[in-house]
């Protein structure tokens, strides 16, 4: 099995990686476990890799998706994307490589479309999606794809708010909680994760802070934009119960999106997806287009899958 090593080499010259399966990336967010990486490789050329995050449960070591990470399925160099003999054939390699683990479980990235290879090796999926708007250069068309209800939300709350980048990353964590705490559940990372990896995109240049303040400095809503060589991601955001009737979430959403295009000049938006109702019709209102994706897992040990569904319940 290739080092880390080996993995952050291909990094470094691979055109696209996504964020998320970035080397540093993974360093902020495998607190609690551990990630490595397989390659797939064609006449002695990388041009595949599979990286991936274990956790360790009592004698089980098994693989799982770490906080903050939306995908990290196989990577493959994007002349086999769609080829029909090399891209199932380096997916198939990285599979096999994959060392012993109680039980495997990772979202693919929304680029792969080959299936067979995870079918061939025993593996069980499910269809997940995203939204995404996929023409952010024409941002004069995303806009005139805005739903009615959205403009009026963004021209009313432009009346109410002022955004602001440059407010306390402890205020962002407290509005962000907030979010959690209407719905009454528990924020799935903690401050000091989060911190964790809010310092290594601000040291790979890769992510902005957006607050929506009115004339008291009250702060009605955030977003939490990041972005990668051809997308941006709507990775986190929030809003104050009390304060949520001001549209300055709708605002917010669509400054990212304006900031993604024209400062960042990339290509692709992404909402990282919900297969809450309710989110689903507001990325729809934003002309998002829905993207599927594989979540695929397999067990290796009975026992271990027994024991989580009684962990479970």
């Amino acid at each position: 099995m290739p080092a880390p090593a080996d993995y952050r080499a291909f990094c470094r010259t691979a055109p696209d990686v996504p964020v998320f399966a970035q080397p540093w990336y993974l360093d902020a967010c495998a607190a609690g476990g551990g990630w490595s990486a397989v390659l797939a490789r064609e006449n002695g050329r990388v041009v595949g890799a599979l990286p991936y995050f274990h956790k360790r449960r009592g004698p089980f070591r098994y693989g799982a998706m770490p906080p903050f990470v939306k995908w990290l399925g196989p990577y493959v160099l994007p002349e086999l994307r769609g080829d029909p003999a090399r891209e199932p054939a380096a997916v198939a390699a990285l599979l096999a490589q994959l060392p012993p683990l109680a039980a495997f479980k990772q979202s693919c990235y929304p680029t792969l479309t080959h299936w067979q290879p995870f079918q061939d090796q025993g593996f069980h999926r499910a269809a997940r999606h995203t939204y995404r708007l996929p023409q952010l250069a024409d941002l004069a068309g995303v806009e005139a794809g805005l739903s009615k209800g959205i403009r009026r939300d963004i021209r009313l709350a432009r009346q109410r708010v002022r955004v602001v980048h440059d407010l306390p990353l402890a205020t962002f964590w407290a509005v962000n909680r907030l979010s959690f705490e209407r719905q009454g559940v528990a924020v799935p990372y903690s401050e000091a994760q989060f911190r964790r990896l809010d310092a290594a995109l601000v040291a790979q240049g890769a992510r902005q802070l957006f607050f929506a303040v009115d004339a008291q400095d009250r702060v009605h809503s955030v977003a939490y934009l990041i972005w990668d060589a051809t997308t941006a991601y709507y990775h986190l955001a929030g809003d104050d119960p009390a304060l949520r009737a001001s549209g300055a979430g709708m605002l917010l959403a669509w400054e990212t999106i304006r900031y993604a295009s024209e400062v960042l000049g990339l290509g692709c938006f992404d909402f990282e997806g919900s297969m809450l109702p309710g989110v689903e019709r507001v990325r729809q209102r934003f002309g998002a287009v829905q993207t599927p994706y594989f979540f695929v897992w397999k067990y290796e040990s009975r026992l271990f899958e027994w024991l989580e569904r009684l962990w479970k319940r």
